[in-house]
């Protein structure tokens, strides 16, 4: 394995561990200005730029805080001379996740260049695989169902707070007579 392997492996392992231990300072360490990150959540046409990118890791670190891993798993790097590229497969999840599919991994590419003597990261793209839907997600079928048979008692029993009592308070709600639109959970109960 040569220096530049090394070097980027380090680099790859210091900002893992810098996302595990909720460092934002260590997690953008050695990326570009010009970072471009296409991530799970939205948004879907990706972060462009190191003060975007820096925004998105806040809600992850929270997450993350509540008992959640993010640990390398495999590692493999690809080095030329101004470019290289990386690929790797990560625990990433909360234990409850983790436990529910244990094989489920983030999948991360990184695309290196070479900037002022080292090496920074300049795209970065995290996903899991898609995985259809297990046995498990008949049981929230039944939970909406559940909530719809306690909307319709409630209604049934001209039960103001039991029919209110699973709607969201942001709710929009569309109705046949004007207003023809309703926004949130006090307006939609003055209906």
């Amino acid at each position: 394995m040569t220096d530049d392997h090394e070097r980027i492996r380090d680099l790859i392992e210091r900002w893992a561990e810098a996302v595990h231990r909720g460092d934002i300072d260590g997690v953008v360490a050695d990326h570009a200005d010009d970072i471009v990150m296409f991530d799970v959540p939205p948004p879907y046409e990706g972060v462009r730029g190191l003060d975007d990118y820096r925004e998105t890791w806040p809600p992850f670190f929270a997450w993350q805080a509540q008992g959640a891993c993010f640990e390398i798993e495999s590692l493999d790097v690809t080095a030329g001379e101004d470019v290289a590229f990386a690929h790797a497969l990560l625990r990433c999840g909360s234990p409850e996740e983790l436990a529910a599919n244990p094989r489920t991994r983030l999948r991360l590419t990184l695309g290196l260049r070479r900037q002022d003597g080292r090496w920074v990261v300049a795209h970065e793209h995290h996903s899991f695989p898609y995985a259809e839907p297990d046995a498990g997600s008949g049981a929230a079928e039944e939970e909406v169902r559940e909530l719809h048979r306690r909307w319709f008692a409630g209604t049934a029993a001209k039960d103001l707070d039991g029919l209110m009592a699973g709607i969201a308070g942001d709710v929009v709600s569309y109705e046949h007579d004007e207003p023809l639109q309703h926004r949130g959970a006090e307006a939609v109960r003055e209906v």
